[in-house]
């Protein structure tokens, strides 16, 4: 795909403006190598000018009754989806994900703004027994106020979406810091917004860099923080954000465990699965399988033949399963944790390096590695990448003490056809969430994603009715007769 590079703008107060900077970022496909797009910089000046509309904005959208806020949410729906091809071949430009992707992610925005206008109108509260006969105690739900929201590039308008929908049925308002290199779909997504009447300042974007981050997470104006990203990041916000209302969505390590009486086949499938879309940028991808060493051969020969099915191409290519990386810090990444694995003696059964010949160096081959040592860095650490490292463990008590040796914890697998190993996995598994018989990856817009307790991996839930519980304050009356 060619196209001629946008020019676009800051989103403050209801209109796109150059803002009160001079700098500029260029964003270049990771899929083509074309500059896509340019978009300035904000400053200071334009935060504050953001924050201030928000604060108006707010004040006037939550006084509104909950069904005039979601029946404009379902008018961002049907916008969205009016423009459903033309945001996901943007997307896909600028994020490299194979369009198919897309059009998944565009399609499930529209549906994020769905189920939180039907969540909105169902945020119950309830009424309480008092010990004292003369009172009555009930609980509403009302909105923080501003939010200050950070997205990653791996989703670039799933997951400003998974904030903004939630965030709008609650009567919120938002200023969000999309990053630079994938702002492009957050900004025209913003057209989807205005023409279904969102009110002026109730959503501001202003792609920035870290530095500008900072500064929104520490604005005065700002009462909440939303964030999706790394944990080194998150832990930077949460020390800038002191006691500011928080939901933190950070790292995942997670871990596809392979019991002796997995059905192997589909165990191979999904750690395939889990691997490959996004090209392994996502938060819950297959990035450690730890298979019972009784089965580990069968495994290991049934997850080479799946690999067989991926194909590395150009994005906007139908065939096409796995697209580049988004930049040239996740595939250095890749590269520093590919040559660990190699230097401990770990087999690369498939793949294991860059693709030479391709529009820019950033597309990296679908990666089977055995025999990994679990203080590798491939074990270790979030790899980011499309790669299925394989450990192996004795017995079902090692393999679950592998799958927690870990310092992350937000979702995890398990293959098995016990229903007492599924139910122990799923209560002793040290992760948000545990998939039984699926990929490692598998998540539903309606079900509560996040971390674990005791995990470098954030707290709140993104999806269903938990998000608007984590964006609004639960209110008590008391009323004395």
């Amino acid at each position: 795909m060619s196209t001629q590079p946008l020019t676009h703008q800051l989103f403050i107060d209801g209109a796109f403006t150059d803002g009160s900077g001079t700098d500029a970022f260029d964003v270049i496909s990771p899929a083509t190598g074309e500059h896509v797009g340019t978009v300035p910089l904000p400053v200071k000046a334009d935060l504050d000018a953001a924050v201030a509309a928000a604060h108006t904005a707010q004040r006037k959208w939550a006084a509104l009754n909950v069904w005039e806020r979601a029946a404009l949410c379902h008018r961002v729906a049907d916008e969205i989806d009016k423009r459903r091809d033309e945001l996901a071949r943007l997307q896909t430009l600028e994020q490299g994900k194979p369009l198919a992707e897309s059009i998944a992610d565009v399609t499930e925005a529209a549906l994020l703004f769905r189920i939180h206008a039907e969540d909105a109108v169902r945020l119950y509260g309830e009424t309480l027994p008092s010990r004292d006969n003369t009172k009555r105690m009930f609980t509403f739900h009302r909105a923080v106020g501003v939010w200050g929201i950070i997205t990653p590039w791996n989703f670039p308008l799933l997951m400003f979406t998974e904030f903004a929908a939630p965030g709008l049925a609650t009567g919120n308002a938002l200023v969000v810091k999309p990053p630079t290199h994938t702002s492009l779909t957050v900004l025209k997504a913003m057209e989807c917004l205005v023409a279904a009447g969102v009110p002026d300042g109730l959503i501001n974007i202003l792609p920035g860099d870290g530095p500008f981050g900072d500064a929104l997470v520490r604005h005065p104006g700002i009462h909440a923080i939303g964030f999706i990203g790394s944990s080194a990041t998150g832990a930077k916000i949460q020390a800038a954000a002191g006691l500011k209302r928080s939901i933190m969505e950070c790292s995942g390590n997670g871990s596809l465990v392979v019991l002796a009486d997995a059905d192997l086949d589909a165990a191979a499938k999904a750690a395939v699965d889990g691997a490959y879309p996004c090209a392994g940028q996502v938060c819950c991808a297959t990035e450690r399988v730890i298979v019972h060493e009784g089965v580990h051969d069968a495994f290991v020969e049934a997850l080479v033949r799946e690999s067989e099915r991926v194909v590395l191409g150009d994005p906007f290519d139908e065939k096409t399963l796995l697209g580049p990386l988004n930049n040239e810090a996740t595939a250095a990444k890749m590269d520093r944790h590919m040559a660990d694995a190699r230097e401990r003696g770990a087999q690369i059964l498939v793949g294991g390096q860059r693709r030479t010949g391709m529009p820019t160096d950033l597309y990296y081959e679908f990666t089977v590695v055995d025999g990994v040592p679990v203080d590798s860095l491939l074990s270790r650490e979030e790899s980011f990448g499309p790669v299925v490292p394989v450990i192996t463990g004795r017995d079902e008590d090692d393999l679950l003490r592998i799958a927690n040796d870990d310092p992350l914890g937000l979702q995890g697998a398990v293959f098995t056809s016990s229903m007492t190993s599924a139910f122990r996995f799923i209560e002793e598994m040290e992760v948000g969430q545990v998939v039984v018989n699926e990929s490692n990856n598998w998540w539903d817009v309606n079900m509560p994603f996040g971390g674990a307790g005791a995990r470098s991996t954030g707290w709140g839930r993104i999806g269903g009715k938990w998000t608007l519980l984590d964006m609004t304050d639960l209110r008590t009356g008391v009323i004395s007769l």
